[in-house]
């Protein structure tokens, strides 16, 4: 019971008696102007008040008098003399019963049953933790996927990206990982999904005994850049509340490339220029101020292990996104529609991927088979047109011989689920793999 009235007592104070109320003078280009709130602040969030109905909007410019907003909806309705509420900045009230629960962007409940608030207030927008006082990276973490128990290692704290064009198996490695990443929580954000892939996603690919420790948090892809945008915020902040109680959080974003498209949108419409192929400047700041408050927390505090997805057309890891997020990140995993088109999922190049958490994440033992393993691989990647085209002399290479004997059990060893006895026993199918 002390819980409930903990709850209701948030929603009240959370309420406020008295709000600021302008009108809408002007709109044009997507933007309302708005007069009568000289107390808004860049940032602040607004109501808007129209014939069709109300609608959310963020306050993007201000000039002398006036402030220009980005409603969350199309402007059809609006009109001159519009009635515009000021709520102020953005924020959300997390709390530890929305475990197991689907919200929005704002922080609403989209499962049809009521949704507590919590007691405290977060800011979307906050700083990261100050630097000097983060810990290390963490443990290594049991994944369920033998070639991230092994190959790939990913140890609490660290932050990784996941590169992939789309049908490549990206959700359902995704979902292998909010089953089995050992985690307190886990945090899951779908910024512009298509709608229909909720409830799918959810019900049948995260199933029951994943949702049952996440928080789902969602903005479909035919809603506003601004709810886009504040959905991967929304997630963030969500993750630093169970952090901040010593938790230890697995955060899954799906996907960055989604929330760059929509900080363009909402950048273009404030007037920033774009010239980072079509991004605007600010979008480098953006990506990292995000990526950056994930990882591990201060002394006290618990940690957030982040996976964050990128779509990659043409596999293109030069493009702006992609490149701004590989020099944040603790390591890259890129997957390959080549190797999913032949069957074999998740469609994981090994040779293109990095852990940076090796490596001090292995033993000496295992750094030796993790070595072994790359070579043997990149050995045969670079004879296989000659081997497929009969064109390679068995007893050429000592190597390229050896190569091609344990490729076959190396390739499925990359898609294999890891064993009931964890990361042990996936350096044992390793092992075994690399025999000749």
């Amino acid at each position: 019971m002390a819980g409930l009235f903990d709850g209701l007592m948030a929603e009240i104070v959370g309420s406020a008696p008295v709000r600021r109320v302008g009108r809408v003078a002007e709109t044009r280009r997507g933007l309302v102007e708005v007069t009568g709130l000289e107390t808004a602040a860049i940032g602040d969030r607004v109501l808007i008040q129209s014939r069709d109905g109300v609608a959310g909007g963020e306050v993007l410019r201000l000039t002398p008098g006036r402030c220009s907003v980005l409603p969350d909806a199309s402007g059809d309705g609006m009109a001159i003399g519009d009635r515009v509420e000021l709520l102020g900045k953005a924020e959300i009230a997390p709390d530890d019963s929305w475990i197991g629960r689907v919200i929005d962007a704002t922080g609403q409940p989209l499962d049809g049953r009521p949704l507590l608030r919590g007691s405290l207030a977060r800011s979307l927008r906050v700083p990261a933790p100050p630097a000097a006082t983060r810990r290390r990276l963490g443990a290594r973490l049991e994944t369920g996927v033998a070639v991230f128990d092994t190959l790939l290692p990913l140890v609490r704290g660290q932050r990784i990206g996941l590169f992939a064009g789309s049908g490549v198996g990206k959700s359902s490695l995704l979902a292998k990982f909010a089953r089995g990443v050992e985690a307190d929580v886990v945090v899951i954000a779908l910024v512009g999904e298509r709608g229909r892939e909720l409830r799918e996603f959810t019900e049948r690919v995260l199933g029951p005994a994943g949702m049952a420790r996440s928080v789902v948090v969602t903005a479909t892809s035919d809603q506003s850049p601004l709810m886009r945008r504040m959905c991967a915020m929304t997630a963030m902040a969500v993750a630093e509340h169970f952090r901040d109680q010593g938790k230890h959080v697995l955060l899954l974003m799906d996907s960055v490339t989604r929330f760059a498209e929509a900080h363009r949108e909402v950048a273009l419409a404030g007037g920033e220029g774009a010239s980072l192929r079509g991004f605007p400047p600010s979008l480098t700041q953006a990506i990292m101020g995000l990526a950056e408050r994930a990882g591990p927390g201060p002394e006290g505090a618990g940690d957030i292990t982040a996976i964050f997805s990128v779509l990659v057309a043409g596999s293109d890891m030069e493009e702006p996104v992609a490149d701004i997020l590989r020099g944040v990140l603790d390591g890259h995993v890129v997957m390959d529609r080549q190797i999913a088109e032949r069957g074999r999922f998740p469609a994981i190049d090994l040779l293109r991927s990095v852990s940076r958490s090796l490596p001090e994440a292995a033993t000496e033992e295992e750094n030796q088979m993790i070595g072994e393993a790359r070579r043997l691989l990149g050995a045969y990647d670079r004879a296989e047109m000659m081997i497929q085209a009969g064109l390679y002399a068995s007893g050429s290479d000592p190597v390229i011989d050896r190569a091609i004997q344990v490729w076959p059990r190396l390739d499925g060893f990359l898609a294999e689920a890891a064993p009931a006895n964890g990361i042990a026993g996936s350096f044992e199918r390793l092992r075994a793999s690399l025999k000749t």
